[in-house]
């Protein structure tokens, strides 16, 4: 019965950290994809010395674990330049950042997954090399990257939980909270788990619904 009492007091406050999460996990993707973009096309169109500097940045933020970089950019990179983000901030830059890593490979796996005729066939009617990436081979790379969005939405929000560390109200803090004071933990972050896959579910459906709706016919 205690248990029970607790859950209908306390699991509200820890819903109310989904909103936060999804907030979290949408500006680390749109901000992913803002810099895994450009770091895709260096990848594969770049000249050698560009092309070594992306990998530097991919390794770096793949490399690196992510309590660290939280850490690094919190407590020292961001203050060392004199400027004062709140932990939401620097969560969000931080998720973007490492999920531009990982999107510039989604995304350069789509570009090379294009016909290299296509762009053959683009300079053949006048169109410069930059025209023919963006008129052509990008709007077909970006559908084909759809299913690779989807899994990057599901780890962000999972890595999502560690940003309470810094103090972020999420999910995950807030369960943190309640089950610290009730000391009801099982029950707590039991709750806490299942909507990590409810959210996860969700995304991961819509992502599926977009996909079918955009896929290009005679790719897998």
């Amino acid at each position: 019965m205690e248990s029970i009492a607790v859950l209908q007091e306390g699991l509200p406050y820890v819903f109310k950290g989904a909103g936060i999460t999804l907030v979290v996990v949408a500006g680390a993707l749109t901000l992913g994809f803002a810099v895994g973009l450009p770091l895709a096309v260096g990848l594969v169109y770049g000249p050698k010395w560009l092309r070594w500097f992306i990998g530097v940045y991919v390794w770096f933020f793949r490399g690196v674990p992510l309590l660290v970089l939280l850490f690094l950019f919190y407590f020292g990179i961001f203050p060392f330049f004199g400027l004062e983000l709140s932990a939401f901030s620097v969560a969000v830059v931080v998720l973007g950042c490492i999920s531009g890593a990982y999107q510039s490979q989604i995304l350069r796996g789509a570009i090379l997954s294009i016909p290299a005729g296509q762009m053959q066939a683009a300079r053949a009617v006048g169109m410069s090399d930059l025209q023919a990436v963006v008129f052509v081979v990008l709007p077909q790379a970006l559908r084909l990257a759809v299913p690779g969005w989807s899994n990057e939405y599901a780890i962000l929000l999972k890595d999502s939980a560690v940003t309470y560390a810094l103090g972020v109200a999420e999910i995950m803090a807030r369960a943190h909270h309640v089950a610290s004071r009730t000391y009801q933990h099982l029950p707590i972050y039991v709750s806490a788990g299942l909507l990590f896959m409810v959210l996860t579910w969700l995304g991961t459906r819509l992502m599926g619904a977009v996909h079918k709706r955009v896929r290009l016919k005679g790719y897998a």
